[in-house]
């Protein structure tokens, strides 16, 4: 309830008096303007809820992963995780979205070096928590199909960027106009991938294995 103390306000120490159907200009000009719709996201929940999630995975915790336990590891309630994702693939595809990281920037000085520097990027990832997540998703990602084209989905940026360096080398010359770009595409990842999730080879010598599967498959698509 407003007085006539609220409205006109004696100044004991000289201040001015302030009606309440006259606020200052600075108050006219913020109770005018646009308000967000609804409560604005905070981007630390939004990582806490990631970190939780990535923590979880590297625990092993893949098959029991719930809502539940996620909010619970990041100190929120279930309806903050509810209202970033709608359901728990999504969240999942973020967390190795972010896991990944951006892809990488070829320098562009020449193909070799180029795809070599992508192949090396194969299977690799900034977060150290990578390298126990990965190997444990494939049984999840082969038995969900919905999870399946969400990591492809995740993942094409990257396959996008080797595929502009071999559609590069057919332009300039440095590769055969009628190299199969899937297929080469197949052939330069599968090696490595195999060899850093699965050790599929244990005789091979990974020592610069990038560079060696680059060059063993130029020498056939080299023009």
């Amino acid at each position: 309830m407003v007085t006539m103390l609220d409205v006109n306000t004696s100044a004991h120490a000289g201040g001015t008096a302030t009606t309440a159907s006259h606020p200052p200009a600075e108050a006219r000009v913020a109770s005018d303007a646009p308000r967000p719709a609804g409560r604005p996201r905070s981007a630390r929940v939004d990582e806490a809820i990631i970190d939780a999630v990535l923590d979880l995975l590297a625990e092993g915790n893949i098959e029991t992963l719930s809502i539940e336990a996620i909010a619970a590891r990041a100190g929120v309630g279930k309806a903050a995780v509810y209202r970033r994702w709608s359901n728990k693939d999504d969240l999942l595809v973020d967390a190795i979205r972010t896991l990944k990281g951006m892809p990488p920037k070829p320098v562009g000085r020449s193909v070799r070096e180029d795809l070599v520097m992508l192949v090396g990027e194969v299977g690799r990832a900034p977060d150290p928590r990578a390298s126990r997540i990965m190997p444990c998703l494939v049984p999840i990602l082969q038995r969900n199909p919905k999870m399946f084209r969400l990591y492809q989905e995740a993942i094409e940026p990257r396959r996008e960027v080797m595929r502009s360096v071999l559609r590069r080398g057919v332009e300039s010359g440095e590769l055969r106009g009628d190299i199969d770009i899937e297929l080469t595409l197949a052939m330069l990842t599968g090696p490595v991938l195999m060899q850093k999730l699965l050790r599929w080879h244990p005789n091979l010598d990974e020592r610069n294995l990038p560079a060696r599967v680059v060059d063993t498959l130029l020498s056939g698509l080299s023009s």
